[in-house]
């Protein structure tokens, strides 16, 4: 599914717009970011967690040549499942 069909479902489900669907869906990613940014962890209850960790420098393998690379330290997003979402899979 992309952004697209989201805001549909989103319109639908909510009978809204799809004007509005897509303001409020992009109002929601733009919250989330800047709590990660932040440093916050986003909790919503039941569907997961989103949270920001740190990956260490590391050693990694170029696959084209085989060649030995540094992989630099760099922040990632990781998104726990909730037991509601998980039960649902």
């Amino acid at each position: 599914m992309n952004k697209e069909l989201l805001v549909d479902q989103m319109a639908k489900a909510a009978e809204i717009s799809k004007v509005k669907a897509a303001k409020s869906l992009q109002a929601f990613m733009d919250s989330v970011t800047k709590a990660l940014k932040s440093g916050k962890k986003v909790t919503l209850v039941g569907f997961g967690t989103f949270t920001v960790i740190r990956r260490a420098a590391r050693k990694g393998r170029n696959p084209a040549t085989g060649e030995p690379i540094r992989v630099k330290a760099k922040r990632v997003v990781k998104f726990r499942a909730g037991y509601d979402l998980q039960g649902k899979l």
